[in-house]
């Protein structure tokens, strides 16, 4: 089975569209259990999440970090924002991940060489600062120790609300399987296949695909945009390009000064950007290993690259039995693939589960490994991830009854992945707009 890429429903402000979380050919942990018809997201305040620090600032520098609080924007535009306020370029400032715009976010920026006095002094109705502290050094990517959640369903049927709780407590007891979410593969669902082709050379179709080839999500400026770009009309599709989709209107700049020759408008894509699409196509070669061995995603077999859960350490399986006691307390779980230069290969049944992931969906491992700017490195993932600290109740407040739900992750796991088991095919109402195509969101 070869994983399907999801596609988002665009949803107007204000608007209810019924959206899946992940692609619905993944296979659930909990197919016995009904699903539970819920709506998430129709208040900014229904998905509150809060990012946990790895470490304290040191209180001295020249560098401030700052706890925002920010409702329904990107990590993206907040960064933009406070550049723009204290006169900074955003690559000055630094952020431990990208949260979701679609809720109430808090979690920690850094920002160099502005008063702490200053900073504080943001407080906007989507964004407001609620501390500053100095600190030695700028805040990086992945430098956060999890994310803590506070959700409320609503609409859920309170007769469902026991099949709630015991969906929950199997997660809670065998772990919660570790796919990528619905954010890692972009509001078109598409992003992995723009990665594939990044990671192959194919830039003509990678571009066609990220600037052109609209589908029926896409309306207005940005439907005229995508039609032209496959026209070859590529400096038209630059000029009718909304202004927020910054990346796609300098490729098809690119794309116009270079006659259309994508091997050379490629210098022009960011990076930063075109990596991302590949982390999306290593995210699906991994959900399809995931999915193939989910009945046993909690237990070891020789030949596996088992993760420690206290440290992220990860060593080669000898004997699955010996280690069978350590999987069952949730101390080590196996990894699934990251393919990529440097990626450690497991042996025996584990290998031939991913070389059959590659071949499912017409990859291989040399792909990931021939030249080029956006090769990646690679690594390994656990399969599973814990649900610590979960809660469930039953709650009203001034929009009517729902089921509550806290619970914290591990950085790098997706809150929708633990909501999928509960709602499985019955799609989620939302009535927040899905990010925007060029900022990619993650919850890590």
């Amino acid at each position: 089975m070869c994983c399907l890429g999801l596609r988002l429903a665009r949803a107007g402000a204000g608007s209810s569209k019924l959206v899946p979380f992940v692609p619905l050919d993944l296979p659930y942990l909990t197919p016995e259990v009904p699903a539970v018809p819920f709506a998430i997201k129709e208040r900014p305040e229904d998905f509150v999440v809060e990012e946990l620090p790895l470490y304290e600032p040191a209180g001295s520098g020249e560098h401030v970090f700052i706890g925002i609080e920010k409702r329904e924007m990107g990590t993206l535009e907040a960064l933009g924002v406070l550049a723009a306020k204290f006169g900074l370029s955003s690559r000055e400032l630094g952020s431990a991940g990208l949260k979701d715009s679609r809720g109430v976010t808090r979690q920690t920026l850094s920002v160099p060489r502005v008063e702490p006095e200053r900073l504080l002094e943001v407080q906007g109705p989507r964004l407001r600062v609620l501390w500053a502290k100095r600190h030695t050094g700028k805040l990086r990517v992945g430098h956060l120790a999890g994310n803590r959640f506070d959700l409320r369903l609503r609409n859920l049927p309170r007769g469902r609300y026991d099949d709630l709780v015991r969906v929950l407590d199997v997660l809670r007891a065998r772990g919660v399987p570790n796919y990528f979410g619905e954010q890692r593969f972009g509001a078109r669902g598409d992003s992995w296949s723009v990665g594939r082709d990044l990671l192959r050379g194919a830039y003509e179709n990678a571009f066609a695909q990220f600037c052109g080839r609209p589908t029926e999500q896409d309306h207005g400026r940005v439907l005229e945009a995508r039609r032209l770009y496959d026209e070859g009309n590529f400096k038209a599709a630059a000029r009718a390009w909304p202004r927020g989709f910054r990346e796609q209107i300098r490729l098809c700049e690119a794309m116009a000064k270079n006659k259309g020759r994508a091997q050379y408008a490629a210098r022009a894509l960011n990076l930063r950007l075109g990596r991302f699409y590949v982390s999306a196509w290593q995210s699906r070669l991994f959900n399809t290993v995931l999915a193939a061995r989910l009945e046993s995603f909690d237990r070891l077999l020789d030949g596996d690259l088992a993760w420690k859960h206290d440290n992220g350490a990860v060593f080669l399986v000898g004997d699955a039995a010996r280690e069978a006691a350590r999987a069952a307390a949730g101390e080590l779980s196996p990894t699934g693939p990251l393919f990529g230069e440097r990626m450690s290969e497991p042996r025996g049944r584990p290998a031939e589960f991913e070389a059959q992931a590659l071949a499912s969906c017409g990859a291989t491992r040399e792909e990931f490994e021939r030249e080029g700017w956006f090769r990646p490195s690679g690594g390994r993932r656990p399969l599973r991830f814990p649900l610590a600290g979960h809660a469930v109740s039953w709650e009203s407040d001034e929009a009517g009854a729902h089921a509550r739900v806290r619970f914290t992750l591990p950085k790098g796991c997706y809150a929708t992945v633990v909501l999928r088991e509960v709602g499985k095919q019955a799609m989620v109402h939302t009535g927040i707009a899905p990010a925007a195509a060029d900022e990619p969101e993650v919850e890590d």
